[in-house]
């Protein structure tokens, strides 16, 4: 089989998303939730503004900037914070597994707020993707557990949230230009953390700060970029379709890195998870995301509602 460069971007940007969730376990080995949520927009952020002007990413209207400043505290800033503290107790594996179900929330934000119509994927699909992370967030029999399992869950909440805002936004950008601003945006939300942050990254281990540093320049920023290559180059069914893979490496990283064990009630909740996400897909319109003459990155189609989106922010 022959990979080309559109099926390497693909399968890098699987391999970056999916190991992020491992590499926050070991972030956290040096650094609160907080600080880390910092640390890792900043060195994202940093890292967009230098490649922005190689890629074409035009400024933002004034218009636009109270729904980014929206976005960028959703999807950036509520998305970090809560996804850190949840890992802080629940395996990186079992995370991704439960992060896997924003197509799902998205389907029901998009019935409930832009007036879409539930079809039977959607109520069979998000209903099913919702009961598995319900069994995730039982299966460790233990309140702390089941509490940040929760605040995962959370993250899953508001990323969808960060889904459903940007339709407005992507009209008229690029997914790669939304992910600039929200990342910029949740950066600044987040700058009150700054002062403890850089306490804690002069007290953290080396490896904590390496992991950090590789969350925001690797699967937050570089993820963007060559996401944004793929899915300008392939069929919205085909890019989407292998989002369904970054749960499963990331178990398989976390094991080979973190030595992570899922428990099998936690491996059926994500298997029933992902069944519920990809009855979802099945029933979304089948559109193809059309190159751009320039090769700029266009948006992608998330696999739930059929409306554009960027990509979930790792």
């Amino acid at each position: 089989m022959t990979f080309d460069k559109t099926s390497l971007a693909l399968a890098a940007t699987v391999l970056l998303w999916a190991s992020a969730f491992p590499a926050i376990r070991v972030a956290l080995d040096g650094y609160g939730p907080a600080a880390l949520s910092f640390v890792r927009l900043a060195s994202a952020s940093l890292g967009l503004l230098a490649v922005a002007p190689f890629l074409g990413v035009r400024r933002p209207s004034r218009a636009d900037l109270p729904r980014i400043l929206v976005v960028g505290a959703c999807g950036m800033s509520a998305y970090q914070l809560l996804l850190n503290w949840g890992e802080t107790r629940v395996p990186a594996g079992t995370a991704s597994l439960i992060v896997a179900s924003v197509p799902a929330i998205s389907a029901l934000l998009a019935v409930a707020f832009l007036g879409e119509r539930p079809t039977w994927h959607t109520v069979a699909g998000s209903g099913t993707a919702l009961a598995g992370c319900a069994l995730i967030a039982l299966a460790g029999g233990e309140t702390g557990y089941t509490t940040a399992a929760w605040a995962v869950m959370g993250a899953a909440v508001v990323q969808a949230v960060y889904h459903f805002a940007i339709k407005p936004l992507l009209r008229h950008r690029t997914g790669l230009e939304v992910a600039c601003y929200a990342m910029w945006a949740g950066t600044a939300l987040l700058l009150p953390l700054a002062p403890g942050a850089f306490g804690e990254l002069v007290r953290a281990p080396a490896g904590a700060t390496m992991a950090a540093l590789y969350l925001g320049l690797l699967p937050s920023a570089a993820g963007f970029v060559v996401w944004g290559y793929a899915v300008a180059r392939l069929t919205v069914t085909a890019a989407t379709a292998a989002l369904y893979l970054v749960p499963g490496v990331a178990l398989v990283v976390a094991y080979l890195w973190l030595g992570e064990v899922p428990t099998p009630v936690e491996v059926a909740g994500g298997v029933v998870t992902l069944a519920g996400v990809v009855l979802l897909g099945r029933g979304a319109p089948k559109k193809r995301a059309a190159p751009k003459e320039d090769g700029a990155p266009t948006a992608a189609v998330t696999p739930a509602t059929g409306t554009a989106s960027p990509a979930p922010p790792r």
